[in-house]
């Protein structure tokens, strides 16, 4: 019997093992649970943590990192309370926290981070406008800064934030957190 051959990931395009497409797989699953019905707002990074523990929606609730970070800005407590209700919490808000590419970054592609990025951008498109169909995206994470003009209202049927023409980096804080509020709350039309 041949070895088996490593596949092309459907969520970051790298070559990946069937360790690689079984992590992918349980991240889809942990993110789908907690997935909003009407999504208001997508929050839109770069590229998907390396530990678990970073990743918003770990069921084992360390939310560290970004995840921390993001909860921190929407003040969204996490003392005392499982990682069910922190989650349960951020769904109510219609919040979805996704990433271009849904994977970490292989130790072999960490050198071709922004053209991962560049092929994985048009999948991301055509997953907000025809799956995801949020009422806004907001745009997080230095990396997607050399692609910023390709995250538009007129290519998503959405409005897009920025913070003032930058995009949103973690932490939040100060004005920098004042504007990602503001954003969130922007009435957009339905």
């Amino acid at each position: 019997m041949p070895p088996a051959q490593d596949l092309l990931c459907e969520a970051c395009g790298q070559l990946a093992s069937l360790v690689h497409i079984a992590s992918r797989l349980r991240r889809l699953e942990w993110t789908t649970r907690y997935r909003p019905v009407h999504i208001q707002a997508l929050l839109l990074s770069s590229i998907a943590p390396t530990v678990d523990n970073d990743f918003l929606y770990a069921p084992e609730g360390q939310f560290q990192g970004e995840a921390g970070a993001l909860l921190d800005a929407l003040e969204i407590s996490r003392e005392g309370k499982s990682a069910d209700t922190v989650l349960t919490e951020f769904q109510k808000r219609g919040l979805l926290f996704i990433h271009v590419l849904g994977c970490p970054l292989e130790p072999s592609q960490k050198h071709s981070s922004q053209q991962l990025l560049e092929r994985q951008i048009p999948a991301t498109l055509a997953r907000i406008r025809r799956s995801l169909k949020p009422k806004r995206v907001l745009l997080f994470a230095s990396e997607l800064a050399a692609f910023q003009g390709r995250f538009t209202e007129s290519e998503l049927g959405v409005p897009v934030f920025s913070n003032h023409g930058h995009l949103f980096q973690f932490p939040l804080s100060g004005p920098h957190r004042d504007e990602f509020l503001r954003v969130l709350s922007y009435p957009v039309s339905p």
